[in-house]
């Protein structure tokens, strides 16, 4: 009775859910493709904003975003093609916006920059500092935390939190206008760790030391020890 109720569900199940042209052409439901053709087009591309919009395809070419399609700030745009003066796409003005990408998040790659809005220039648009089509800052970060926020709030509240960056890391200017060309550099070996924490390092005596010859053995200390928040395990 179970196996003849399976073949009587599989039977009625093929009938009524599986779709008439699945199967036709493959593993896959045929008709899909006279599906998706005959849907309405809402996006016109980028050439075909460049083509109106030579400066500003311009600056998106050579600038920060340039991976970004137009229509992923302003909306589909075949309408605006077809009919530039009845149609007028969206251009996206307030703040809000442009947190969706650049708003702080911990979840975001280290590296990619992130603001906080309460106070970063609070209150006003982003536009005003940053040309949207070529994002670059209008003077270098000063901080590392404008671009490492989640680093940036775990040292503050950190042993560490009284170190500057630049005390482990050697970082080139490059670094704070084309992150990705340029990446700064971080201890390699244990000695550097040893200038604070070994039992001979001339430091203040409420620094945490160790005997370098037998702790951790071979590691690195940040292997063990997360430098921007080192906790004792």
């Amino acid at each position: 009775m179970l196996f003849g109720l399976l073949i009587v569900s599989l039977v009625l199940a093929r009938r009524f859910l599986v779709p008439k042209t699945f199967g036709e052409a493959g593993h896959y439901r045929a008709a899909a493709v006279q599906a998706e053709a005959s849907r309405e087009t809402k996006y016109a591309g980028r050439e075909a904003c460049a083509s109106c919009h030579e400066d500003q395809a311009k600056a998106l070419t050579g600038g920060h975003h340039r991976s970004l399609a137009c229509e992923v700030c302003h909306g589909p745009a075949a309408a605006h093609v077809a009919a530039p003066m009845e149609n007028r796409p969206p251009a996206p003005r307030e703040r809000g916006y442009c947190q969706l990408c650049h708003g702080y998040d911990p979840s975001r790659p280290t590296g990619f920059p992130q603001v906080d809005e309460m106070l970063h220039n609070p209150r006003r648009p982003c536009f005003a500092c940053h040309n949207p089509h070529a994002p670059d800052t209008p003077r270098e970060p000063e901080e590392c935390g404008a671009c490492h926020g989640q680093i940036a709030r775990a040292t503050a509240v950190s042993p560490h939190a009284l170190l500057s960056c630049t005390t482990c890391h050697t970082t080139q200017r490059q670094h704070k206008t084309a992150p990705q060309l340029s990446r700064p550099s971080k201890p390699s070996s244990r000695a550097f760790c040893g200038r604070c924490h070994s039992r001979e390092a001339e430091s203040s005596k409420e620094i945490p030391r160790v005997d370098m010859a037998e702790h951790g053995e071979r590691y690195v200390c940040w292997q063990c020890h997360y430098p921007h928040f080192p906790e004792l395990k």
